[in-house]
């Protein structure tokens, strides 16, 4: 926040002055807003003004507590999870980090207080006296990218009221979809739900038990719902929105989910690290179209490439260039087809395939193999290829226990695709799902 604001500490007990309901409710048991504000405080007095600082939390009283502290301390703060720890060395060193609280405690990290090596963009931040975050992408290809807000304008998205419901904390600490719940939720009196696990059955029981309204999820994992036999029947009547982003849905699976609970709403949500969570509104529970909105975004589209302009945007990247042109549009790689003023995405620009000039998109091949009542999921790439320039690769993961083999597949797909469509190569086997429920 910056110097001459209301701290966020004092803010948030203002909003939540008087209200007895619970913020969050946690496998460790129930907490009011005033249990987080009297958890036993982390030692912060070696942390300054315009500090990076590593946290290593979760949906907890503790961590929560202590993202909000840092916040008003002016800290630039990383939010990273035990999920990813293999990758921690990376982060730290990439966001430049003074120091790292986890369970153990705070390390202030050796000579990081001598600020040998800097970036342009942190000291800008600091010369604003303005507390900062770094997200990291969370993308299958290249090296994450560390992507620097500046929190007064990171948190201006939740200065309106927007009362909602009830939602399951699904996405992580460190993901901006987890960050916007829980600020959703501490702006607007809202209660949130930790999950105990996030597998489709612990996911449903938390529901169950805690009375949730609203499940944000990734389409893998409504996928993997839809396909566990627990719809419709093992869906707590009290879900009445579900909510799904961070990869492309595939139509078949949000058809078929749309039939089975008729009472609930289904809505794509639509954010990125570098941009913020902006307001969507689908053209319908079962349509894939959407369009965009809220404070100051615009949208337009370049030869069927998205791209976005909003004042909530990044400062920029700690490891990459800027990906903003000279008017602030920000490319996001998104294709998509436009109709009556709503975008569906059809592919990222990087997922084109061109068989001997025929150009599609990779979706299109896992879609038909969605499709079959055998198929769980779905991975098509693009290969070089000497003749045609490019071949198709598939990947199928059947439903467990469906007999599937790649001669039978290949028929199948022979009637729902086109000749250069056709895979090259099919392999039957597991897909990688990230812990992030997102298919690698």
């Amino acid at each position: 926040m910056s110097a001459a604001s209301e701290g966020l500490l004092e803010r948030l007990a203002r909003i939540w002055e008087g209200v007895d309901h619970p913020f969050l409710i946690h496998p460790a048991g129930n907490l009011t807003f005033a249990d987080i504000l009297g958890q036993p405080p982390v030692d912060l007095t070696s942390v300054h003004r315009g500090d990076v600082v590593a946290l290593i939390g979760d949906f907890d009283a503790r961590s929560v507590h202590t993202l909000l502290r840092l916040f008003d301390l002016g800290a630039i703060v990383v939010p990273l999870t035990a999920a990813t720890r293999a990758q921690h060395d990376y982060f730290l060193e990439t966001a430049l980090v003074d120091t790292v609280i986890d369970a153990a405690g705070v390390h202030r990290r050796e000579n990081r207080h001598l600020r040998p090596r800097t970036h342009p963009l942190l000291e800008e931040l600091r010369n604003d006296e303005t507390a900062g975050l770094i997200l990291f992408s969370t993308g299958t290809t290249g090296q994450p990218k560390a992507i620097l807000h500046d929190l007064d304008h990171f948190i201006r998205r939740f200065d309106r009221p927007n009362p909602g419901l009830r939602a399951l904390s699904f996405l992580l600490f460190d993901h901006i979809g987890g960050l916007n719940t829980l600020l959703q939720a501490l702006f607007n009196r809202r209660v949130i739900v930790a999950p105990s696990g996030r597998t489709v059955d612990a996911v449903l029981d938390d529901c169950r038990r805690h009375g949730v309204e609203a499940l944000p999820a990734t389409p893998t994992f409504l996928r993997m719902l839809l396909l566990s036999g627990a719809v419709p029947q093992g869906v707590p009547e009290t879900i009445r929105l579900i909510t799904y982003s961070t990869e492309r849905m595939d139509q078949p699976t949000l058809d078929a989910l749309c039939a089975l609970l008729p009472d609930v709403e289904f809505r794509q949500t639509f954010g990125m690290s570098e941009l913020g969570i902006m307001r969507v509104a689908s053209k319908a529970r079962d349509s894939l179209f959407f369009n965009l909105g809220g404070r100051g975004v615009e949208t337009r589209t370049v030869d069927n490439v998205l791209w976005i302009r909003t004042p909530a945007r990044m400062r920029g990247y700690l490891n990459a260039p800027s990906p903003f042109d000279s008017e602030g549009w920000y490319n996001t790689g998104d294709i998509v087809v436009e109709r009556d003023g709503f975008y569906k995405v059809t592919g990222r620009a990087d997922d084109v395939i061109n068989v001997g000039g025929l150009k599609f998109m990779a979706a299109e091949v896992e879609q038909a193999a969605l499709a079959l009542d055998a198929v769980l999921f779905a991975k098509a790439v693009g290969r070089d290829n000497p003749l045609t320039g490019q071949h198709v690769e598939l990947l199928v993961q059947p439903v467990p226990g469906a007999n599937l083999d790649t001669a039978e597949l290949k028929a199948q797909l022979q009637q729902r695709l086109p000749a250069h469509m056709m895979p090259r190569r099919l392999r039957i086997d597991a897909v990688p799902v990230s812990h992030r429920y997102k298919l690698v």
